[in-house]
């Protein structure tokens, strides 16, 4: 069976009431990249088979990226099947590929300032990544995914 892999575009607006500090940086992050998009991940389809009466098959999402609220790049599950997610069908780039990228970058800090510098043209820290500037370089193997928001990236892989 071939592993499905998609870039994870988060378009969920968040309650300013239950997370005000989430909701504003999202919606900074959209208004600042001018597009629906505050966040994402590239996402990588487990199968796994159950056995009850029948087998049965069930999925979830090994998800890659650099996260503000992790602090930097990690790997974790996420339902990005929830409805607040855009996927993306990623074609021409293998698993071995992203886990080879992220084994190199694994626990590497958030770069904050290279986020903000997509707007005002701060080139980023090398040793630092956020979201879309790691899940690009993961994508091309480059390292100028500085350059490019979750919006850009979005209509790049498309």
């Amino acid at each position: 069976m071939e592993t499905k892999i998609y870039l994870a575009l988060y378009k969920n607006k968040r309650s300013w009431r239950k997370e005000p500090v989430k909701a504003c940086c999202d919606w900074l992050t959209r208004k600042l990249t001018k597009g629906i998009y505050s966040h994402c991940e590239i996402a990588v389809e487990k199968i796994v088979f159950t056995k009850g009466s029948h087998y049965e098959q069930e999925s979830y999402f090994e998800c890659y990226s650099s996260s503000v609220q992790d602090g930097g790049v990690r790997c974790k599950e996420i339902n990005v099947a929830d409805g607040k997610w855009d996927l993306i069908p990623l074609e021409k780039v293998t698993e071995n590929e992203i886990k080879g990228y992220f084994g190199r970058t694994k626990g590497m800090a958030y770069d904050w300032w290279g986020a903000v510098g997509i707007v005002l043209g701060i080139k980023q820290k090398r040793s630092k990544f956020f979201c879309s500037e790691w899940c690009f370089n993961a994508l091309y193997q480059s390292e100028n995914g500085w350059r490019f928001g979750p919006n850009d990236l979005a209509v790049m892989v498309r």
